[in-house]
């Protein structure tokens, strides 16, 4: 129009492609080409879509095919499909019964599903495969064992002669499985029939202790059996030595004689992303300069800026929320501070000080639902606001005698089966196929030793 030519900045240059046209006919008036213009790059776009929709279907036409006629070729005994959170690479119990079975039983190929993106952050020389890829579908196709800890993809069949063992991937305080139906937040986007036909395909579930073992045959019913072995990843805190202690530290910059602190909080179903629930710069300027806090996220927030990230770094606060293994990160901490987190569980294998802080347990246990109160059940003292954690950790009620009673009962309860060699048990179990009889029997707390605290390995 001529208004648009007249307020046309001076050395104005229309832009190139389907925009430059638009702006032409509409300096030009010409609306009634703008918008036939306009209707044809909708129909443009449509038959785009229709293309790209039309390949996908094609693209999954295929690999369904490809996968069908990988399953009429025999099982391969000697093939072991693992994967661990949403296929992130090698960790958790599925890493350390893939470890163990190179020990005991390197006749057996390990294969990992990983995604693309964490290909590079893989050990040297681990055999994988990247999910949707032709070998992707042969593997799982043909491979007598199948071990995750969270689920395959619903396409996955279960082959007579196959066996799929469900590591899990913690102790839990918060309802799972069906047992979340009754909590909207929690449920939402859940398939529960989806849910109960990959439980339908499990073969063994791998517990921690008593507890353990009851919910997940409430959350997950179906006929599996129980490995009432121990989480394999929690073996480390028993082996591990005093140079190991000293070497995650060195890895980490703590220097020896300061006290770090791991401040790892959980998930919340009723929250978009992670903001933490503490002032960290206050806290850390609170617990002074022989204090180290490390940070670590949940992993549901890796796509997302960390909020720790923009923090000075002062050496007295590091965000870990990308160190993997977090096991290292346990056995380089003096003390926990967790809220609801599972963390807390394996922690407590260490017999080494657990602080809660609970500023919105009312709000998790109505939103996500629990298993138990911790506010009465908790692993050693509870701070309900920030004034009353930063009491807890600047005085000795973070590792006096009240918290080591506390912790001693949770640890009784909660570490039953971890004594340093459930991942030797469930290699036995599942693929050497030992009976239960011949296994080597679940250690007693009172006679374990976990790792050295960095106290006595400095």
């Amino acid at each position: 129009s001529v208004a648009a030519l007249r307020r046309r900045p001076e050395g104005h240059r229309r832009p190139a492609g389907l925009d430059g046209v638009r702006r032409s006919l509409l300096e030009e008036g010409a609306y009634g080409k703008y918008r036939a213009f306009q209707a044809a790059n909708r129909a443009r776009r449509t038959v785009r879509s229709t293309v790209r929709t039309g390949r996908r279907r094609i693209g999954a036409q295929v690999r369904d095919l490809r996968y069908r006629r990988a399953l009429h070729r025999p099982v391969d005994p000697n093939l072991a499909v693992f994967a661990a959170y949403w296929n992130r690479g090698v960790a958790c119990n599925p890493a350390a019964i893939a470890a163990k079975l190179a020990e005991l039983a390197p006749h057996i190929h390990p294969v990992w599903v990983v995604t693309g993106e964490n290909v590079a952050l893989l050990p040297p020389g681990t055999d994988h495969v990247v999910p949707g890829t032709r070998r992707y579908w042969e593997v799982l196709a043909t491979a007598k064992y199948l071990v995750n800890n969270v689920n395959f993809p619903n396409a996955v069949v279960k082959r007579p002669g196959t066996v799929h063992l469900q590591t899990h991937h913690g102790t839990p305080l918060k309802r799972m499985g069906v047992d979340q139906m009754p909590f909207p937040a929690a449920a939402q986007g859940l398939d529960f029939d989806a849910l109960l036909e990959r439980v339908d395909k499990w073969d063994f579930s791998i517990s921690a202790n008593s507890h353990t073992t009851r919910m997940w045959e409430r959350a997950y019913p179906s006929r599996f059996v129980s490995l009432d072995h121990g989480y394999p990843r929690n073996d480390v805190y028993y082996t591990a030595g005093a140079d190991d202690i000293r070497a995650v530290r060195a890895r980490l910059g703590i220097a020896p004689g300061r006290r770090a602190v791991l401040y790892a909080p959980t998930h919340r179903d009723y929250e978009a992303g992670w903001t933490p629930r503490l002032d960290l710069a206050a806290l850390a300027e609170h617990l002074g300069e022989d204090t180290v806090l490390l940070v670590r996220g949940h992993y549901f927030y890796d796509g997302a800026a960390s909020p720790v990230t923009g923090l000075r770094r002062s050496g007295r606060i590091v965000d870990v929320s990308s160190y993997d293994p977090v096991e290292e990160l346990c056995l380089a901490a003096d003390v926990l501070v967790t809220d609801y987190s599972s963390i807390m569980f394996d922690y407590a294998n260490l017999d080494r000080p657990i602080v809660v802080h609970a500023d919105d347990w009312e709000t998790y246990r109505t939103t996500r639902g629990v298993y138990f109160d911790l506010m009465a059940e908790a692993p050693g003292p509870v701070a309900r606001t920030q004034d009353e954690l930063t009491g807890i950790l600047t005085t000795d009620a973070w590792r006096d005698e009240s918290a080591a009673k506390a912790r001693a009962v949770f640890r009784h309860r909660f570490c039953e089966y971890d004594d340093g060699r459930a991942a030797e048990r469930v290699v036995r179990r599942v693929f050497l196929g030992q009976d239960e009889a011949s296994l080597p029997p679940v250690l007693p707390i009172g006679e374990r030793t976990p790792a050295p605290a960095p106290e006595e390995a400095s």
